[in-house]
């Protein structure tokens, strides 16, 4: 028996859970893009596979609706895969262990993939199925979403004749999404030297934060496990001369607010009494700071007994600590024009050592509804890794999706939405990137609006979605679908 089989819609369900079980991590998009191409191919519906894994399904109108335009329907394929320390999971090859408490559905220790899983079984609902009224269909399938738009942005958008789009990748009810930032993964490189070093080892470890989606969920205040991780070995360096780093890590998605880093550092045994000190010290200070938005933060240390042999040399780690903590993270800037927006921010989502380079990298997720200031934070990361001898590497820029000031499909998204619900659906901009601004790049007279179920701690191993808010945006979709 399927855990989601008794829970409306079914339909939309049942195929939820199947794609739950194909492995799907950005990246790893092959298994999941052959499972839709084999869905249209065994209904003989026409559809487009190209060579980046994205799908296009193309469906007829229904019986009197042939002299509609054409609606493109769309979402993305891949999933962020984050797991609870400790899981056991292999995303390459383990599908999803899907839970259902209360009308929420979940996954055991892992993201749910619901953001945008969702959308892909909506759209492979309505195509299996001839009882609905609607236009001739687009629905269209991308892929590493997730890590920088790169399935749209690598598409052919002239397979399509839509104009009009309704987006599938939002996580609240309510909400219509008309205008985006756009943004870049931007990496920072930074060299170090090594030496040979005999010190005692031990481990300093940051968890117990609640982490998040960068763009979303960045005017939290939530803590990013990767600066905490530098301030406490800042403050260490402050009282410990004979600190080297060995290893250093933290993240695992530059768009993720990293819950959880971890560095491995070599101390005299003189200096290792006064940092475990230090550390209990500030423990108690950070969990003051963020009892409201991380108040599982933990900042613990203990002795390793890996001892290896090499470390960073001195001078590498006095760059280093001090680049973590100096490295812009966080809002940059508010928005004049919307309130409570943010206009421009960073995230720095994944750090790393390389030891077969000897270079520390940082990726950030950048995001600004300005293009100018997306391209000035790019500049002072590379202004900062070219002080310390290295250099930036930029990857999956996406533009800004601008606000439309005159839009039938949002007027009339809104009008059947009062109508079903009772009240005004609210109209926003928000600081995360989805695909339409590709699309309205490629499309002229393009016209979208962004819409989805409520979810909940998207990006995270507590990603949630509720199940009634599923069947009411479902028959929301279907009656705009009927009118469009």
């Amino acid at each position: 028996m399927r855990v989601l089989e008794n829970i409306q819609p079914a339909d939309v369900f049942k195929y939820f859970e199947e794609i739950s079980n194909i492995p799907r991590g950005s990246g790893d998009t092959k298994k999941i893009s052959d499972y839709v191409a084999n869905f249209a191919k065994e209904r003989n519906l026409k559809y487009i596979q190209d060579e980046y894994n994205n799908v296009v399904i193309y469906k007829n109108a229904s019986n009197g609706h042939e002299d509609r335009e054409t609606v493109i329907l769309q979402g993305h394929m891949d999933m962020v895969c984050e797991k609870e320390p400790g899981y056991d999971i292999d995303f390459i090859n383990d599908g999803l262990t899907l839970e259902l408490n209360d009308g929420v559905i979940s996954a055991k220790g892992t993201t749910l993939g619901g953001d945008d899983g969702i959308a892909v079984a909506y759209m492979l609902a309505i195509l299996d199925s001839d009882e609905y009224e609607h236009p001739g269909l687009e629905c269209v399938f991308t892929v590493d979403e997730e890590i920088g738009m790169l399935g749209a942005a690598a598409m052919d958008m002239s397979v399509l004749k839509g104009k009009t789009m309704i987006n599938l990748d939002s996580e609240d009810e309510g909400y219509m999404l008309v205008s985006c930032a756009g943004g870049m993964t931007s990496t920072v490189h930074i060299p170090y030297q090594k030496e040979e070093n005999t010190q005692e080892e031990y481990e300093l470890v940051v968890s117990g934060l609640l982490g998040g989606h960068s763009g979303v969920e960045i005017d939290k205040g939530r803590a990013n496990s990767n600066m905490i991780l530098g301030r406490v070995l800042y403050e260490m360096s402050k009282i410990a001369e004979s600190m080297r780093i060995v290893s250093i890590q933290g993240g695992l998605k530059d768009n993720a607010i990293p819950n959880r880093s971890k560095a491995t550092i070599k101390l005299d045994k003189e200096d290792a009494d006064k940092c475990k000190e230090t550390v209990k010290s500030l423990n108690v200070i950070l969990k003051n700071e963020y009892k409201i938005t991380d108040q599982d933060i933990d900042v613990s240390i203990k002795d390793d007994i890996s001892c290896g042999t090499f470390a960073m040399d001195k001078l590498s780690t006095k760059r280093m600590i001090p680049a973590l903590v100096n490295i812009p993270n966080g809002i940059q800037k508010m928005s004049f024009d919307i309130e409570n927006l943010v206009e421009t921010s960073l995230n720095l989502g994944i750090l790393k050592m390389e030891p077969e380079k000897n270079e520390v990298t940082m990726s950030f997720s950048v995001r600004s509804s300005m293009e100018s200031e997306k391209h000035e934070m790019a500049n002072k990361l590379q202004c900062l890794a070219e002080s310390l001898g290295g250099y930036l590497e930029n990857a999956g820029e996406y533009p800004a999706w601008e606000y439309k000031e005159e839009s039938p499909l949002r007027e009339l998204m809104v009008k059947t939405f009062k109508e079903q619900y009772g009240y005004e659906p609210v109209v926003q901009a928000i600081h995360a990137g989805v695909e339409c601004g590709l699309f309205a790049g490629q499309i002229q007279g393009f016209d979208a609006v962004s819409i989805g179920p409520d979810m909940k701690d998207i990006h995270t191993p507590k990603e949630c979605m509720m199940v009634d808010s599923v069947d009411r945006t479902w028959k929301y979709l279907l009656k705009v679908l009927e009118k469009i």
